[in-house]
């Protein structure tokens, strides 16, 4: 069993999320179990709808969970837990001011000794610790070893800033009386990694980008640059991932947003931009040359449909070529269609492309009209108006 146990305190951020599709990628290898486990134990820091937000999160990156439960659905038996400590003489009782006091497990006898994946063979001295606080709930660090040890978690993968806390719930479970081998992968700091998935999908970029960039961010030696998580499941190894600080760049993410829309289906690009034609999806791809994001194709895409301005500098020149196109037939090709604006128009040179531009894609600058106009033929009187 696997688990991703994210707080409902904020957005869940890039760091997040690397750790939950590491998860799901070796919960997949090891044919185990997924759960989600909505760590809300400080109530005093939840944000309403979090949690909801979360698991929404993680279905538009098909990460499939098996089971899903919230940490403070057990209070009663982390509390129940501590109380059996203390009554077995492994914890104490700590008086921290006049009726107010916190249960702390007694100090090892012995350094914890653990491996990690990622770090190696690690020796801990650790002292007593709270495991109840005043308010009778439990604190984090017992709460998350009481839960994985009750669910069965046994492979735990999870930021490295959480190393300090992995020998005392070691510690806690042993207390308890459990004694099951459990693995351990701490992952190396992700330097930049607050930007929330939300401000990600907000700027445009698509979940099998996001994704797959931040396994090639992690991983040493990917057999290719563009891939999806199912491809990552096949190679994915824990041994190959990287042991030092990384960063999160996104102009790197940029360029793999660009080749995963270019992979998309035509016709369901295209639905972005309110149609559902596959000929919009492959207009939609001419101006990846330049665009990169969701956001940048609609600012391409969104002018060519809009009414055009015949206030500006080629105004006039513009109202000639709406009037021929509105009552000339569809031409198949671009040459036909330009020679016909020529002959009916008198217009040649700066005079002709330039208003035929900006009346056909809304702007001075473009892939070529010829690559253009089989394309958007069928809208074509709609276009230049």
């Amino acid at each position: 069993m696997l688990r991703f146990a994210p707080s409902p305190v904020g957005d869940i951020n890039i760091g997040n999320l690397r750790v939950a599709i590491l998860n799901y990628i070796v919960t997949k290898q090891r044919d185990s179990r997924f759960l989600v486990r909505i760590e809300d134990i400080n109530k005093s820091k939840n944000i309403e709808g979090k949690d909801t937000e979360i698991m929404m999160i993680l279905e538009k990156f098909a990460l499939k969970h098996d089971s899903v439960y919230h940490q403070s659905q057990h209070l009663n038996i982390h509390q129940n837990l501590a109380l059996r400590l203390l009554k077995e003489k492994k914890a104490l009782r700590v008086e921290v001011s006049s009726n107010k006091s916190i249960v702390k497990v007694n100090k090892p006898t012995k350094d914890i000794i653990f491996n990690d994946i990622v770090k190696g063979e690690i020796s801990t001295t650790i002292n007593s610790f709270t495991i109840l606080k005043s308010d009778g709930t439990p604190t984090s660090t017992f709460a998350t070893a009481c839960d994985d040890m009750l669910s069965g978690v046994d492979f735990i993968i999870r930021d490295e800033k959480y190393l300090e806390d992995t020998p005392k719930q070691i510690y806690i479970k042993n207390l308890l009386g459990y004694m099951e081998e459990t693995k351990y992968a701490h992952l190396s700091t992700l330097l930049n990694s607050d930007l929330s998935i939300k401000s990600l999908f907000k700027l445009g970029f698509i979940p099998d980008a996001i994704v797959n960039y931040l396994i090639l961010l992690e991983y040493k030696n990917a057999p290719k640059e563009i891939f999806f998580l199912q491809d990552a499941i096949e190679w994915f190894s824990l041994e190959n991932i990287s042991k030092e600080p990384i960063e999160f760049d996104i102009n790197r993410l940029k360029e793999i947003n660009r080749e995963h829309l270019k992979l998309i289906d035509n016709k369901e690009l295209s639905k972005i931009f309110g149609f559902a034609d596959s000929d919009i999806g492959k207009l939609a791809k001419l101006y990846l040359q330049e665009a990169t994001t969701l956001n940048e194709l609609k600012d391409k895409i969104t002018p060519i449909f809009k009414p055009k301005d015949f206030s500006g500098k080629w105004g006039d020149e513009m109202r000639i070529i709406e009037d021929i196109i509105y009552n000339a037939p569809l031409f198949n090709t671009f040459n036909e269609f330009r020679e016909d604006i020529v002959k009916k128009s008198g217009l040649e040179g700066e005079s002709l492309s330039k208003p035929l531009q900006i009346l056909l894609t809304g702007a001075e600058n473009s892939p070529k009209l010829s690559e253009i106009y089989p394309l958007i033929k069928s809208y074509i009187l709609e276009v230049a108006s």
